[in-house]
């Protein structure tokens, strides 16, 4: 009996989706043939249950990971951010200025205390801090931002399959 994983948005995943999935978790350049080497099946139902995937959403896209600190990006900043007005067009606003933010890498909707968490980042404090003051602090709807600097990084994964 094949374990399947199955919600009301994405269609049922059999143990051999989600080994597909882990392997190109693992290295988005793996080619179809080896693919179908690891999970013991020939090329074309591989490529079609990758395809079936992409569709359905399940696969999102595909990506490179790069060394922020060799591409002078180096300083990786958490910011807590609470806006002053919560109603739908105020939030959609600042999501909408967020998202034309190149330093801004990831925004999250949060509980608690703030409304937003994002990760930020530039090439050294000098960068941030300009980005703090002209950008993120040019915001009309900002009540309260926290900055949190990264010292290091102990774990950073993408992998939900494994």
């Amino acid at each position: 009996m094949s374990k399947t994983v199955q919600t009301a948005e994405m269609p049922a995943l059999d143990k051999t989706d989600l080994h597909i999935l882990k392997l190109l978790q693992q290295n988005a350049r793996i080619t179809i043939k080896e693919i179908s080497e690891k999970v013991h099946l020939s090329t074309t139902p591989v490529h079609e249950r990758i395809r079936r995937m992409e569709g359905s959403g399940v696969i999102k896209q595909y990506a490179t990971i790069v060394n922020g600190a060799l591409l002078k990006k180096g300083l990786m900043t958490i910011c807590y951010v609470s806006i002053k007005q919560h109603s739908k067009n105020a939030g959609a606003q600042f999501i909408k200025r967020i998202q034309e933010m190149e330093e801004v890498v990831e925004c999250l909707t949060i509980s608690g205390e703030f409304d937003f968490m994002l990760k930020v980042v530039s090439e050294n404090m000098d960068a941030y801090y300009h980005f703090h003051v002209n950008k993120l602090g040019e915001l009309d709807n900002i009540a309260n931002v926290q900055s949190v600097f990264v010292m290091g990084v102990v774990k950073q994964t993408h992998q939900l399959v494994y």
